[in-house]
């Protein structure tokens, strides 16, 4: 039970480290079309953004899969960029086709920030031979950081949208421009050529 907690910590404390801001900063893009009376496609949200990590960080964790650690932390804010652009452009289709899109990306784009979970969870594990439960336990650790910040973005997105009168589109423009804005600045940081 010591190792289930140190490692699900370990992702908790991963995710809402405000030093590593582009994983709140992609949930926030992520979830910011969608609001509570969706719960069970924000559920599927958290989760595929969940599933696309863990593939990779399993496939980095047992050696089979290699990339450039800059290469990943420069496509890191790209993920984000894109999503917010995407947001940002469709912002007056509140659809589901539109929340649909941000479905697909959790999953694909949760592939590449898997990779940048990578060196942290082979830091933790070191050589140890069994990596498949502290994977799952940092995984789940991942989740619930995951759930906490989609939550205190449908909050803070119903409270100004129902108290304060701000128009669905308008939250999500502004929310979206704001984090296109970190994105750009963490792409010119993170150039690797």
């Amino acid at each position: 039970m010591d190792d289930f907690l140190l490692y699900f910590k370990m992702g908790l404390n991963h995710v809402l480290d405000l030093s590593a801001y582009d994983h709140i900063l992609f949930l926030i893009v992520l979830a910011v079309v969608f609001s509570f009376k969706q719960w069970r496609k924000v559920l599927w949200l958290v989760t595929l953004f969940t599933i696309g990590h863990s593939v990779t960080l399993a496939l980095s964790a047992y050696g089979i899969l290699k990339i450039r650690i800059d290469i990943i932390e420069y496509l890191i804010p790209v993920t984000i960029f894109i999503t917010g652009a995407i947001n940002v452009f469709t912002a007056k289709n509140t659809a589901s086709g539109k929340q649909n899109i941000n479905l697909i990306f959790a999953l694909f784009f949760g592939l590449i920030h898997g990779l940048g979970f990578s060196n942290y969870f082979k830091m933790m594990v070191g050589k140890e031979e069994n990596k498949l439960f502290p994977l799952l336990e940092f995984a789940l650790g991942i989740e619930a950081a995951q759930i906490i910040i989609v939550l205190g973005i449908l909050i803070v997105g119903t409270l100004l949208q129902n108290f304060f009168r701000v128009s669905r589109r308008d939250w999500i423009l502004v929310c979206s421009s704001i984090v296109i804005g970190f994105s750009i600045q963490m792409m010119l940081d993170r150039v690797f050529w």
